[in-house]
């Protein structure tokens, strides 16, 4: 009797995992990249430098490459849990400059149609120089590319596209201080 009760208790939690394990949807398996694809479209790419670091004595600015872009929903469906990588390299090395990874459709869902807000990835790594003017001549301010990619559901990253970036700078560096007789002042 003890044994019957045992298996009669095994067979009902297995059938109780089962019936629960197939209603999730979380248990589908992910989507191919075709599916992902055909659930987004990137629209509004803007590519430009911004200030990673900057200091006016020692002189010193670090300039990161950076991609502004937002999501169309194309699909019929409300996209959700859209994770987003940003590789950057220069044109013709293989390995990355840096990266960014970014949660960048989470909470609330994008409904079908609707464009997302303004998405900004940033490099962690860029190119060091002095001050603005020292970019113009900088040999290692080369050409980059951006390889944009989404991630859903426990999908693999599937690239979205390929960008290069502009040699637009979003930076402005702030006038120098000087002293009343109209010279720069000692740094401290």
């Amino acid at each position: 009797m003890k044994d019957d009760h045992r298996r009669f208790i095994s067979l009902a939690l297995a059938a109780a995992l089962a019936v629960g394990v197939l209603s999730f949807p979380s248990c589908q398996p992910p989507p191919k990249e075709a599916e992902i694809k055909a659930m987004m479209e990137i629209q509004d790419v803007e590519t430009k430098w911004v200030s990673k670091e900057y200091r006016s004595w020692p002189p010193k600015l670090v300039l990161v490459p950076s991609i502004s872009f937002r999501v169309k929903n194309v699909s019929t469906k409300p996209l959700t849990y859209i994770n987003f990588n940003a590789i950057f390299k220069f044109k013709d090395d293989q390995e990355n400059l840096g990266d960014c990874f970014l949660a960048g459709i989470r909470g609330t869902p994008l409904p079908p149609g609707e464009l997302s807000p303004v998405i900004h990835m940033i490099s962690n790594f860029g190119v060091e120089g002095k001050t603005l003017a020292s970019f113009e001549n900088n040999p290692m301010w080369k050409p980059v590319i951006i390889k944009l990619f989404a991630q859903t559901r426990g999908s693999a990253h599937v690239l979205l596209g390929t960008y290069p970036c502009s040699k637009t700078i979003d930076f402005k560096e702030p006038p120098a201080e000087t002293s009343s007789e109209g010279r720069p002042k000692n740094p401290q």
